[in-house]
């Protein structure tokens, strides 16, 4: 799809989306907690509302399913129960995917490019999230340019420590990103990039960043 928004403006909306979310969420709590505390879903809102706004925007799915997005990325769409076999895949969900925009004739010709998780308050490489970037590697790896139409993950997060946190985010961050990336590793056709992350002061003397961890194909 020649007018599907570049990589570059997706992920700039992702980041503004996770900011947009932390001065919403400032201002309705009247500064008295951190984005961390929201609800569950205030970023994945806030991300969708930004991604929405990028001319020639993508149609998008908040919790769209692991099959679902296998059925509308895969050459053949009855395959992804092999492929979910094959490469050890259980059901489950993405925050946010990105499907090509088009005129649908029925109920069964979406396109999916995209797929982003979102998690808050990511502090350190626990398993919970070295799970989900490995869960992105199995399924956006291609063996050749044709084999799906995904193209590229998005790890999403934002994170936020108190001015009392012994070790600071700038120490936190580069740790996490060094795990993330002996995950992709062991995938021989895939990169991986880091998108923001630039660590910011809050009010209260405590630190918060946001950030986007890519994977896409070699």
């Amino acid at each position: 799809m020649d007018n599907f928004p570049s990589k570059n403006a997706v992920i700039k909306a992702i980041l503004d989306g996770i900011i947009n979310a932390r001065k919403n969420f400032l201002y309705w709590t009247n500064d008295r907690l951190p984005l961390s505390y929201g609800p569950h879903k205030i970023i994945t809102i806030h991300i969708a509302q930004e991604i929405a706004l990028i001319e020639n925007a993508p149609e998008i799915f908040i919790d769209a399913t692991v099959s679902d997005i296998l059925r509308c990325s895969l050459p053949m769409r009855d395959s992804f129960l092999e492929y979910m076999q094959k490469n050890s895949l259980t059901q489950g969900d993405f925050s946010i995917t990105l499907d090509e925009r088009c005129k649908h004739k029925n109920d069964n010709d979406s396109v999916s490019r995209v797929i982003i998780a979102i998690k808050s308050g990511v502090i350190n490489s626990k398993s919970e999230y070295i799970d989900e970037i490995d869960r992105i590697c199995k399924i956006i790896k291609i063996d050749t340019l044709d084999s799906s139409t995904l193209d590229y993950g998005v790890f999403a997060f934002y994170s936020d420590i108190s001015n009392v946190a012994r070790k600071k985010l700038g120490n936190r961050i580069p740790n996490i990103i060094n795990n993330f990336d002996k995950v992709v590793a062991n995938y021989k056709n895939l990169k991986s990039t880091f998108e923001g992350g630039d660590v910011r002061k809050s009010d209260d003397g405590g630190e918060w960043c946001a950030g986007c961890y890519i994977v896409e194909p070699v």
